[in-house]
């Protein structure tokens, strides 16, 4: 059957450490490691919420690599388009926790910063409902960014929606030179779901409403979703503002939260649901994202966030 929801880009495993404010340049214990990538992590929600859903990607052929396939297995995954590279080791993101709620990282992105042509099966694209891209993957290359722009031409192709990510990673690519490389993605993007701030600087205006207007002119009929955190998020369409508020819960680890959301927007979009109850059911998915330990293990079934939302007032 066609997939759903398609996505694109670094396939990871994470490693953490298992004490607040232990640096990562001084010896001490981590935990891990923990399948992640943010596509991928997109990926485990929208499954989990019962989405057919693919992964464009590579891995090493190694005990990480094993370990991200096997939860791409566990979670449904259509990973026909994950390789598995022999000359090179799986992507893997070392983390520390800091008591500010901060986090530093060490990236060391192995095979997961090399996406290849030869992955977009064309198999994938078939009646392909919707494409999601995330800047933190067109950040990592100028290859993934042609890989991404081959991924994009096929999904339009294919008469699929497209929704893309700022996902911005200025350590990675600065901002000038992120707005250049987005740019062909932001102009076909049906839905765009970026942060606040990423808003005011990918257009530059001062208010996000002034940013929402500024990019809902360039496309008719666009849906631009801003998230703003613990705080919920305001949907933007040409005719109205919609705020959704969020949810109190106790943060354990914010890794993939904003993953979450996205996979609980879309989700519900591609079910036919109104505005509004797609906003609430993307901010469960982000609160519940952040209540567990590990990148996807906040990511819950649907039968976990609809219990969550019934609870709510």
């Amino acid at each position: 059957m066609p997939l759903d929801i398609l996505t694109i880009g670094e396939a990871l495993v994470e490693v953490m450490r298992a004490d607040i404010d232990q640096p990562l340049d001084q010896p001490g214990p981590f935990t891990g490691p923990y399948p992640s990538g943010a596509p991928f992590i997109f990926a485990a929600q929208a499954a989990r919420l019962g989405l057919r859903v693919g992964a464009i990607g590579a891995v090493g052929a190694d005990a990480f690599g094993d370990c991200l396939a096997r939860q791409m297995r566990r979670d449904g995954v259509n990973a026909a388009g994950l390789a598995r590279l022999q000359n090179m080791p799986t992507g893997v993101a070392f983390v520390a926790y800091n008591a500010d709620g901060s986090r530093d990282f060490v990236f060391s992105l192995g095979a997961g910063g090399m996406l290849r042509r030869e992955m977009l099966l064309p198999e994938l694209f078939a009646g392909l409902r919707c494409l999601h891209v995330m800047g933190s993957t067109l950040s990592m290359s100028a290859q993934a960014r042609d890989v991404c722009r081959e991924a994009l031409d096929m999904a339009r192709a294919a008469g699929a929606l497209i929704s893309f990510d700022p996902n911005l990673r200025p350590q990675l690519l600065p901002l000038a030179a992120a707005r250049e490389c987005f740019a062909p993605f932001i102009a076909a993007a049906d839905i765009l779901l970026p942060t606040a701030d990423e808003l005011l600087q990918l257009t530059g205006a001062a208010t996000s409403d002034a940013a929402a207007a500024k990019l809902l002119a360039q496309r008719r009929g666009r849906i631009i979703v801003m998230t703003r955190g613990a705080k919920g998020c305001a949907v933007f369409t040409d005719t109205a503002r919609l705020d959704s508020p969020g949810f109190a819960v106790t943060e354990l680890d914010p890794t993939g939260a904003g993953d979450c959301f996205d996979a609980g927007f879309l989700c519900e979009l591609l079910r036919g649901q109104p505005l509004a109850a797609a906003a609430r059911y993307a901010n469960a998915c982000g609160a519940l994202a952040v209540t567990a330990m590990g990148p996807m293990a906040g990511a819950r079934p649907r039968a976990d966030v609809e219990a969550f939302l019934a609870r709510q007032r």
